[in-house]
């Protein structure tokens, strides 16, 4: 199973995919005169601006994205991108965020405009109502219920979870050949999902807005530290990213056996998985705002890549390469594990047990966010079998922890592959109307903002 896999991975993140996020990026930062980089601040003060009708708040809708959105994938997956692409796909992974911040506002603006009802819609809706292409917007729907049973909700999330639960209480070997913390962590998961998971989406975005800024400020402010302690690294760590880029093998050498192509793959394909920027997840949660405005929308929802990616995504990069610990020979959670240990100023115990917390909450609030996903997904296919859908995606989380890292990680890499295509086909169709309303819009509202 793993071979195929990894065989289907590979093949279906060649590099026609690769220009395809690039791509699709760059045209709308061109096509918008880089409307992520003139209005960013802008976009900020909208965040916390109040909408006209009944759902949830602006706020609320970024939280849901970016719990969605800030997880393991910005603790593992970065450290999986280094370990696997050089300290250059750290270059690739940025540099694909900031495209992407244009490529999600487009998502999210059109995700607003084009609802199917007050406080529902994304990606499956403006295929169908702007492209008129009802079977493709049921396939983007059938891939969207897909992953978040069989990858970026549950599977790595939950594995990485226990992965590191396990490492700070080893205990003795359990249940199918896992230690009984792994079995006891997946169970408590399992549980603390369900309780949220049944509430509905009140209580999901009320979790969210509670969880986020909490689980990112400890995460900040420990990468923070790290980096004032190793700050004489910092230049040279930054002078390696640059190197390795573009010519891996100049800068890593040959033994590394770490080619251009897979610092580029590595990169982009675990930039998406931590920002989602061209899967059009966001766009869900953009559709479900009180915000009228799908400009106003599209600007706050592009906050969430720079947040993600730009800051959190960077700073455990430079961890990992100031301190050395992205070419240590080991895995996952194990690589930033070791960045912690060593460059935090107090106790090797303590780090582990804040990078522990601060996974957990990590995936805990990515568990939560993408069920919400995924149900708006089966709700566009049917309105019937929402609970039943529930029942087994507290099932995949039940099972996740035995599941092998890699395979977790790889099968995540294939849906988010899956769910893109049909999004970002959507997208560049939909250009012209992104863009003429968007400049309409703008130049209108110009002395305000």
């Amino acid at each position: 199973m793993e071979g195929i896999i990894h065989a289907l991975g590979e093949f279906v993140w060649g590099w026609p995919l690769l220009l395809l996020f690039l791509g699709v990026g760059l045209w709308y930062t061109v096509r918008l005169r880089g409307i992520q980089f003139r209005y960013l601040f802008t976009a900020f003060r909208y965040v916390f601006s109040s909408g006209q009708d009944s759902g949830i708040s602006p706020y609320a809708a970024l939280c849901t994205a970016l719990a969605a959105t800030i997880g393991t994938g910005n603790i593992v997956g970065v450290a999986t991108a280094l370990a696997l692409g050089g300290p250059g796909a750290l270059f690739w992974m940025l540099f694909a965020a900031f495209f992407g911040m244009a490529t999600q506002y487009a998502e999210c603006f059109l995700a607003a405009k084009y609802r199917i009802a007050k406080g529902f819609g994304g990606p499956f809706a403006y295929i169908e109502k702007a492209l008129g292409k009802k079977k493709l917007a049921k396939l983007y729907a059938v891939f969207g219920a897909g992953a978040g049973i069989l990858g970026v909700g549950t599977v790595t999330q939950v594995n990485s979870i226990t992965t590191a639960v396990d490492s700070f209480f080893p205990s003795a070997q359990g249940l199918l050949g896992q230690s009984w913390t792994v079995v006891i962590t997946g169970m408590i998961v399992t549980i603390l999902s369900a309780l949220v998971l049944l509430g509905g989406a009140k209580r999901i975005s009320k979790v969210c807005e509670t969880l986020v800024p909490f689980m990112s400020a400890i995460y900040i402010i420990c990468c923070l530290v790290l980096l004032i302690c190793t700050r004489k690294a910092i230049p040279s760590a930054v002078s390696l990213i640059l190197r390795s880029a573009f010519s891996p093998k100049a800068a890593l050498g040959a033994a590394s056996g770490i080619s251009f192509k897979m610092a580029v793959r590595m990169g982009v394909s675990r930039g998406v998985f931590t920002n989602e920027a061209g899967l059009g997840t966001s766009a869900i949660a953009a559709a479900s705002t009180n915000v009228t405005d799908p400009v106003r929308q599209g600007l706050v929802s592009m906050t969430g890549t720079f947040i993600d990616t730009i800051v959190i995504c960077t700073m455990t990069g430079l961890c990992l390469i100031t301190t050395g610990a992205w070419c240590m020979p080991l895995e996952g959670v194990a690589l930033t594990d070791f960045a912690w240990q060593t460059g935090l100023p107090w106790a090797h115990r303590a780090s582990s047990f804040l990078l522990m917390l601060c996974l957990v909450f990590f995936a805990f609030a990515t568990i939560i966010g993408w069920n919400f996903y995924a149900e708006s997904c089966l709700r566009y296919l049917t309105h019937r079998y929402g609970r039943l859908y529930r029942f087994f995606y507290l099932c995949a989380i039940a099972l996740a922890p035995y599941y092998t890292v890699r395979l977790a990680w790889e099968a995540a890499d294939v849906m988010n592959a899956l769910l893109a295509v049909p999004n970002l086909i959507a997208l560049l169709c939909l250009q012209k109307s992104v863009v003429r309303d968007t400049r309409r819009t703008l130049h209108r509202k110009q002395k305000i903002m």
